[in-house]
């Protein structure tokens, strides 16, 4: 990763206050700076997980409506099926 420079105008005081403000946290305003703007990114990726995630609960709630459920003891069954595959495997005595 290389670094770039980025500069841009800001008000004197403005300036000054968050430098003092930065200072009293033991961080730089450059610091400070790059963590803000890997947030703000982070928060525009959000967006497209939650509209991923909104649309599997819809799909999840679709399916449910339509009654094509697994009774909760047949996923209990079929899980311990898969645990003690492993174990067996494993030669744990579990």
């Amino acid at each position: 990763m290389s670094d770039a420079t980025f500069t841009f105008r800001v008000d004197e005081e403005l300036k000054a206050a968050f430098a003092n403000a930065a200072k009293g946290h033991d961080r730089t305003g450059a610091q400070l700076l790059r963590d803000f703007m890997r947030s703000y990114v982070a928060q525009q990726e959000a967006p497209d997980y939650d509209a991923w995630l909104i649309a599997k609960v819809e799909q999840s709630r679709t399916s449910g409506e339509a009654g094509s459920l697994i009774p909760a003891a047949d996923v209990e069954a079929r899980f311990a099926a898969r645990r003690a595959a492993t174990r067996a495997r494993m030669g744990s005595s579990e």
